[in-house]
């Protein structure tokens, strides 16, 4: 059963949603509420998804403060209220 689950936008991809900072989904899992962001915002698909459908290496994903390379990945259940953070990552030097 989906829960609402808020996903927090970071700076260099809040022009993509209207400028939010946050945005609330239904979703079961992590994957699903990022799919669910990118349905309400297709623009973001190009951004966090590669040619092939799969989440850009760059784009770490949090699940409350966890990544979720160390859970189940986009599999990771979440429950009602939940925050996923997207986080690029920012290259420099």
């Amino acid at each position: 059963m989906a829960k609402k689950v808020e996903v927090y936008i970071p700076a260099p991809l809040r022009s993509f949603v209207g400028n939010s900072e946050r945005v609330s989904v239904e979703a079961e899992t992590v994957g699903d509420a990022i799919r669910a962001l990118v349905e309400k915002y297709p623009r973001l698909q190009q951004q966090l998804f590669d040619e092939s459908g799969n989440l850009r290496r760059y784009v770490n994903v949090f699940l409350n403060d966890r990544n979720v390379n160390e859970l189940k990945g986009l599999e990771t259940e979440v429950r009602e209220n939940d925050r996923v953070l997207l986080l690029p990552a920012i290259a420099g030097g």
